[in-house]
C-alpha cells in the first residue's frame, strides 16, 4: 500500500543530518545537531548504520574514521561501544536511532535514511521497524537500495517510504557495475516498493524520469542545498529540500 509523506515534511525545510555546524560543536547526525534542529522548528534528516549487536546507530559513514578517532567499519562494534566513542570537534558520542527518537518526540518530522548494508542481510531494517514501531510523530524511510525499502514496506507498512536517487556517475559507485548503474538511474522501482517520494541529487533534477514521476503524483525532495541560490532554483522542481551549511528560511 503507498502512503502519502505527511503534511511535516512539505512545511518546512529538512536539515540534512540535522543543524549540523562543526564550528560549533554540533557534529552530523550528534544528539546536538539534532536538539538545534528541534528547537529551529526544521525537519530533521538522519542516516542510519548497524552495530555489532543489530542496533541501529544514527552515524552516515559505513567507517568511523572521518568522523571519529577510532577506525574501522562501524558495524564491527557494539552499540555501547559507538556511543562510548567521542565525535571529531564535538563532546558526544553517537547516538542510536531510539535516543533521537526520544529527542525528536513528536515536535519535526523525521526522514531516515536506511544505509545500505553490506551484507544485506536485513537485520539493519528489521531493527529499524521495531524501533519506530511507538514512535508517534510524523516519519518516513528511505534508502539508496530499492530492496530496503521493499523490505520496510513488509516490515513497517504504515510508515510512509521513498527512494534516494542520483545521476549514478560510474566513478561515484565503485561497488556497482555499470549495467546496475545505468538502470537505477532510471529508477525502475518505484512503483514495486510502492513508494509516494524520492529524495533526488539536486544537481540531477531536470532528469525527465524525475519530472515523469512527479507528474504521476511523486513528492520530490532533493538533496543536499547549501545556499539559498541553490534552494530557490532546487525549488523550481522540488517540493522541499534537505539543506546544510546555512539557515533555510521557513514560512510564516
Amino acid at each position: 500500500m503507498r502512503l502519502p509523506l505527511p503534511p511535516p515534511f512539505l512545511r518546512r525545510p529538512i536539515a540534512h543530518r540535522a543543524l549540523h555546524d562543526r564550528a560549533a560543536g554540533r557534529v552530523e547526525n550528534s544528539r546536538a545537531a539534532i536538539r538545534a534542529a528541534v528547537e529551529a522548528g526544521y525537519g530533521i534528516e538522519i542516516d542510519l548504520q548497524l552495530s555489532s549487536d543489530g542496533v541501529p546507530m544514527v552515524f552516515h559513514d559505513d567507517t568511523l574514521d572521518r568522523l571519529t578517532e577510532a577506525a574501522g567499519p562501524v558495524r564491527s562494534r557494539t552499540a555501547a561501544d559507538l556511543g562510548a566513542l567521542t565525535l571529531r570537534d564535538a563532546g558526544d558520542g553517537i547516538p542510536t536511532l531510539a535516543e533521537v527518537l526520544g529527542i525528536v518526540g513528536t515536535a519535526v518530522p523525521l526522514l531516515i535514511e536506511l544505509k545500505t548494508q553490506y551484507p544485506a542481510d536485513g537485520a539493519l531494517e528489521r531493527a529499524t521497524a521495531a524501533a519506530l514501531q511507538r514512535h508517534a510523530g510524523p516519519v518516513a524511510v528511505m534508502g539508496f537500495s530499492p530492496d530496503s525499502v521493499a523490505l520496510m514496506a513488509e516490515l513497517a507498512p504504515t510508515i510512509p517510504r521513498g527512494i534516494t536517487t542520483c545521476s549514478y556517475r560510474y566513478e561515484d559507485w565503485p561497488r556497482l557495475t555499470r549495467r546496475d548503474c545505468d538502470l537505477l538511474r532510471e529508477i525502475p522501482d518505484y512503483e514495486r516498493v510502492e513508494a509516494s517520494f524520492i529524495s533526488h541529487e539536486a544537481a540531477d533534477l531536470g532528469r525527465d524520469r524525475v519530472a515523469e514521476l512527479k507528474a504521476e503524483g511523486a513528492v520530490i525532495l532533493c538533496w543536499t542545498i547549501r545556499s539559498q541560490h541553490a534552494e530557490d532554483e532546487a525549488r523550481r522542481i522540488a517540493d522541499n529540500v534537505t539543506f546544510e551549511g546555512y539557515r533555510a528560511a521557513k514560512p510564516a
